[in-house]
């Protein structure tokens, strides 16, 4: 991919942890879960996984430059 390619790829993982945590906290308001404790750690897992993608990808070209 060229570079230009992996920051817009990385900035969209970036965004896709944002939409999980902002569902997360918007569905806790208006439904109560079952079994939160679970929607909570498989949220934040999955949107500290898309973030730690994202950012992976914002570094890569940075740290090819130097």
């Amino acid at each position: 991919m060229t570079e230009q390619a992996d920051r817009e790829f990385g900035k969209w993982l970036m965004d896709i942890a944002k939409y999980v945590v902002t569902g997360i906290l918007i569905g806790s308001f208006f439904k109560s879960f079952d079994e939160p404790k679970w929607i909570y750690i498989i949220g934040g897992v999955t949107a500290l996984l898309f973030l730690f993608a994202g950012l992976l990808f914002l570094n890569s070209k940075n740290n090819n430059k130097k």
